[in-house]
């Protein structure tokens, strides 16, 4: 399993919506490619300008045949959804989910 994680800064008054528009746009497109497993949204109780948004994959391959011209449709579209320049990624990571089986001893 892999990890898109993803730092966002929203102007506090508009964080709600930030999250419900994600969730109606994003999320309902990423949702149909296979190797999306789901994806969390972090919000703090202290600092309201502050989303970090957690989507796993099944591996860096699925996640990335995503289609440039899908994602920059998506991201117009929920960039309007948001009245233009309302938020900004500020910082994108990937990570790779390692696991070890416990050995019995």
């Amino acid at each position: 399993m892999v990890i898109e994680w993803l730092n966002v800064t929203v102007e506090p008054e508009l964080r709600e919506q930030y999250v419900q528009q994600d969730e109606e746009i994003w999320t309902a497109v990423l949702s149909r490619y296979p190797g999306y497993l789901g994806k969390e949204v972090w919000i703090s109780p202290d600092d309201l300008s502050n989303v970090v948004l957690i989507v796993r994959w099944n591996s860096f391959e699925e996640w990335y045949a995503i289609p440039d011209d899908v994602l920059q449709e998506t991201e117009d579209r929920f960039r309007e959804a948001m009245g233009g320049d309302t938020y900004e990624i500020t910082e994108s990571k990937r990570f790779q989910v390692r696991r070890f089986s416990q050995s019995v001893q």
